[in-house]
């Protein structure tokens, strides 16, 4: 049997962070509450995380506090450490905190200016303030297909942090593909790493189609056998990137993604191609580009189903 798939937009966060045009509050939260309309219940919609790096990012506390409160919507806040995470748990409408842990020394010191062991040490504190202000956390493992700076990362590598995380008692553990290296084969690979293990509740997967094999990756994870159900990120019409990961480019795009899980019986999303398309075009528009994505340019077959 196929596992249930779950769509979490990431486009206010990852699809924004990178963009040389940074959006105003208001469109952001326009943004997320269109996506809200399209169908999405879980999205990452903010980072708290340093706006001198990350300007794009700014605001986070005052977006939130403007989102309308859904019983049946999760908003996501990206946190590094534990001043984050406390910034999170003081926030309006924010339930869930995402920390990440990479999986290599090259990236963690470049993107979080601490060692790996470091990273697990603060993604335990975390986990403990989200656990105190009743929230759910879940880890992402970054760079789990490959790092720009130590190159291949082998499974034990992954193994290893995986173990340490897996400790914390999250409630989710996500595999990302942060710089767009990873194979389908690598999905399975990483996958074998949870499949019976007892501390990790939820597996979820984080593609960027850097090198055109996100769709690819997503369509093998939405094949795995022994899960119930696995989630996967996108973002809105394709956008998305790490600044600190050289030519780390686009995430796969929600709608895309959104029409490859209908055309292989995963129908049950609930989110709308029509919607989430429009969604991507109105995007492009206030960020002045392009969107990656290509429903966006192509259209759905047949028009208006939902995925």
């Amino acid at each position: 049997m196929k596992p249930h798939i779950e769509v979490v937009e990431v486009g206010p966060r990852d699809g924004l962070q990178n963009e040389a045009r940074v959006l105003d509050v208001d469109t952001r939260v326009d943004l997320i509450h269109r996506l809200v309309a399209d169908g999405v219940r879980r999205l990452e919609a903010v980072s708290f995380v340093r706006t001198d790096l990350v300007p794009q990012m700014s605001d986070a506390e005052e977006v939130l506090s403007q989102l309308d409160l859904r019983s049946d919507v999760t908003y996501i806040g990206l946190v590094l450490n534990r001043r984050g995470a406390e910034r999170a748990a003081q926030a309006q409408n924010c339930s869930e905190i995402n920390v990440v842990v990479p999986v290599t020394n090259g990236f963690s010191t470049r993107n979080q200016r601490c060692t790996v062991a470091e990273m697990v040490t603060h993604a335990a504190c975390c986990v403990a303030v989200a656990r105190d202000a009743g929230m759910t956390a879940s880890v992402t493992l970054a760079v789990a297909f490959g790092c720009p700076f130590d190159g291949p990362v082998g499974d034990v590598a992954v193994a290893r942090v995986l173990d340490q995380v897996a400790d914390l008692g999250v409630d989710e553990i996500a595999f990302a593909n942060t710089i767009g290296v990873g194979v389908p084969d690598q999905v399975t690979a990483l996958a074998d790493l949870v499949r019976d293990d007892p501390r990790v509740p939820r597996v979820r997967f984080h593609f960027h189609n850097t090198r055109n094999t996100g769709y690819a990756n997503a369509y093998a994870a939405s094949r795995l056998d022994g899960f119930n159900e696995i989630a996967l990120d996108s973002s809105v019409g394709g956008f998305g990137g790490c600044p600190f990961a050289p030519a780390a480019t686009g995430n796969i795009a929600t709608e895309d993604l959104g029409y490859l899980l209908r055309g292989g019986g995963n129908t049950h999303t609930g989110i709308a191609l029509d919607g989430i398309t429009r969604t991507g075009t109105w995007l492009a528009e206030r960020l002045g580009r392009p969107a990656p994505g290509l429903l966006v340019r192509a259209g759905d077959f047949p028009n208006g189903d939902a995925a």
